[in-house]
């Protein structure tokens, strides 16, 4: 099969919660297990970083990985989902894994994969491992897909666990309750290995607490402990608590590798180079001011919120579209109501139909209307903004993927 034969079966024949939402999620470890043990477990080939949390993790694992790239080592990034290319999930030192690398794991393991029936995520996973393994990595950045005790990397001993902070999203799997979240998360402590924990709340704290004390793990509260604020190329008002993560992370890893001031500064710094991390409070013009970002949940877009009120502008137009399984209840009181709504669905099957999105929108004052396609949305904000305005493209990941 070519490369494109290939992401087109992977993304047809196999369950994938970027496109399907709750089928695609699995209640346990089993098939992880069988396909690492099929694949001649290459993850415990492999020095990880595992990377926990609700929002920040991608972020967090490309600084990670940004800054021990600096330090001169060869490092594995594995995060989800991929705005533009699958490869971007799988990447070393910044360069995405080759086509020709997917099309023969794919091609060398199909009958596995529909033996087993595996989701999307599981396989993903394995590609990841077999691939850092074979090159041979210094070391990895995993991130976790959703949760953290059932995901499928939860089948690694890494170096030290990373939590970013608990929100509520994916409440369906997580649980309701922010202690119920915690535990899930919590579950990617391992016994003896340290943990850093970005955020926390009084909920959340004796939940990690005291899964470190069961696995004897040594704990950071980096929000505690880390005072210095570092200049970083990622710019959204968030990153301030993800950088304190991160310095926290590097302070645990100088045990294993050598990392210096200058590693530390240069690979906060150089984190969209050395990554290619893209959808981060991301300018994409001016006069108007364009900004697009990820954030998709209420405790993300409460921070990105905040930091667009801070702006200078005229007139503030939103590009917004959402999934259908999103709390429109939770997040739609956030948003502005003096602001001019240009509602869209994203292309993906979980997409919202923008004209649900308007109406439900609509109950909470927000006002505008409904386009076919997020870029037909973008073109009319264009189309009605001066020099002096501000856009915001966001409330999905797929709508900033049909855009950057």
């Amino acid at each position: 099969m070519t490369y494109a034969e290939t992401l087109e079966w992977m993304f047809a024949q196999l369950p994938m919660y970027q496109q399907q939402g709750a089928s695609a999620y699995k209640k346990d470890l089993t098939n992880t297990i069988s396909l690492a043990a099929h694949l001649g477990n290459p993850e415990r080939l492999v020095r990880c970083v595992h990377v926990a949390g609700t929002n920040g993790k991608g972020s967090t694992s490309s600084m990670i990985a940004s800054v021990l790239q600096e330090a001169g080592y060869k490092v594995g990034l594995y995060t989800s989902p991929h705005l533009k290319d699958f490869r971007e999930r799988i990447k070393i030192n910044g360069q995405m894994i080759s086509e020709d690398f997917v099309v023969d794991f794919i091609e060398t393991n199909k009958s596995f994969f529909k033996e087993r029936q595996l989701s999307f995520f599981e396989m993903t996973v394995g590609l990841a491992f077999d691939y850092f393994a074979k090159e041979k990595v210094d070391v990895a950045v995993i991130e976790v897909g959703m949760g953290g005790r059932l995901d499928s990397t939860n089948i690694i001993q890494p170096l030290v666990s990373v939590i970013t902070n608990i929100g509520f999203d994916h409440t369906q799997f997580l649980g309701t309750t922010l202690e119920t979240i915690a535990g899930e998360k919590a579950g990617i402590i391992k016994s003896a290995v340290p943990v850093v924990i970005g955020e926390y709340t009084e909920q959340t704290r004796p939940v990690f607490t005291a899964k470190a004390e069961e696995c004897q793990s040594e704990i950071y509260f980096a929000s505690d402990l880390i005072t210095q604020d570092y200049p970083c190329g990622l710019l959204g008002d968030y990153q301030v608590h993800n950088k304190k993560t991160v310095v926290q992370t590097i302070e645990v890893l100088r045990a294993d590798f050598e990392i210096s001031d200058d590693n530390l500064k240069n690979g906060l710094l150089k984190v969209v180079e050395n990554t290619g991390l893209l959808g981060r409070w991301q300018q994409l013009g001016s006069n108007p001011k364009v900004i697009c970002d990820t954030a998709h949940n209420s405790h993300g877009l409460k921070i990105v919120l905040n930091q667009i009120q801070n702006e200078k502008f005229e007139r503030l137009h939103f590009v917004l579209g959402v999934v259908n399984d999103k709390d429109l209840d939770d997040i739609l009181p956030l948003f502005p109501k003096e602001a001019k709504y240009f509602f869209c669905k994203p292309n993906v099957p979980r997409g919202l139909d923008e004209k649900k999105l308007q109406q439900k929108a609509v109950e909470f004052g927000l006002i505008g209307g409904v386009y076919n396609s997020v870029s037909e949305a973008y073109k009319a904000a264009l189309s009605v903004s001066v020099g002096d305005d501000f856009i915001y493209i966001g409330g999905s990941t797929f709508v900033v993927a049909e855009i950057v």
